[in-house]
């Protein structure tokens, strides 16, 4: 995820593939996978993008885009509105992401922190529900930040609900393979969220248990959008009618 340290990021997919790079004036930028060209084409942001080109960013391809709102119970992107309200402007789908550190607070009190400061969903056809981006520790903390997998799978529900009681709408989780199986034990009690799956590679590949299909797919942390690229796995008449739920 498109995250406010960019060295910790790198080092949350540590085990991803690599994926198939075009070197433009010395930077790799990631092509779109052949098995998913076609699909509108988005990406994520947070900070570390500040203020983004967003009319350039729509005449790039981008579709649609999530923007990091939050991350724990505190803190809060000082660039949200530039990036959450210029996105819609420039005509993109746009919806919120908050970045989990379950082992700070508790579920429900990330989400409601979430829910204040940019998570709120409205039917418009213009804002994607919210997400919650659950992965591998970012500042290099313990494993499954030293959380059981049963207590990982409460955190993940209790969040859920919480966003569920005060959006309307169940979050679209983002999370690798590994880390799902791994930290929670293989939960197949998810399958009903909206799946954001992040692989860096040329296919999605396995998913994680209680998933048969992907909604988003972050494919490269690099490429000619801001932030990491992704892609809807749908027509963009469907992106639409996703966001209006």
């Amino acid at each position: 995820m498109a995250r406010d340290h960019k060295p910790s990021r790198r080092r949350a997919h540590a085990l991803a593939a690599s994926v198939a790079a075009l070197a433009i004036g010395g930077t790799a930028l990631a092509e779109v996978p052949v098995s998913a060209a076609g699909k509108p084409r988005g990406h994520d942001v947070s900070s570390h993008q500040k203020n983004v080109d967003w009319p350039g960013a729509k005449a790039k391809g981008a579709r649609f885009v999530y923007v990091k709102a939050t991350e724990s119970h505190t803190y809060r992107n000082p660039y949200f509105r530039q990036q959450y309200d210029g996105s819609r402007a420039a005509g993109l789908v746009r919806g919120a992401y908050h970045f989990a550190l379950p082992h700070r607070s508790s579920g429900a009190a990330q989400a409601a922190h979430f829910m204040r400061n940019g998570g709120q969903w409205t039917p418009d056809g213009w804002t994607l529900p919210p997400a919650l981006d659950i992965e591998h520790h970012p500042y290099g903390g313990r494993k499954c930040y030293g959380l059981s997998k049963a207590r990982m799978v409460a955190w993940i529900q209790s969040f859920s609900d919480e966003v569920r009681r005060r959006s309307g709408r169940r979050p679209v989780i983002y999370t690798t393979t590994k880390w799902w199986n791994d930290c929670t034990g293989a939960s197949r009690a998810f399958g009903g969220h909206p799946l954001w799956l992040a692989r860096w590679s040329a296919a999605p590949g396995p998913l994680p248990s209680g998933w048969s299909s992907w909604a988003f797919w972050q494919y490269a942390d690099r490429g000619t959008l801001p932030g990491d690229q992704n892609l809807f796995n749908g027509s963009t008449a469907q992106l639409r009618r996703f966001a209006r739920g």
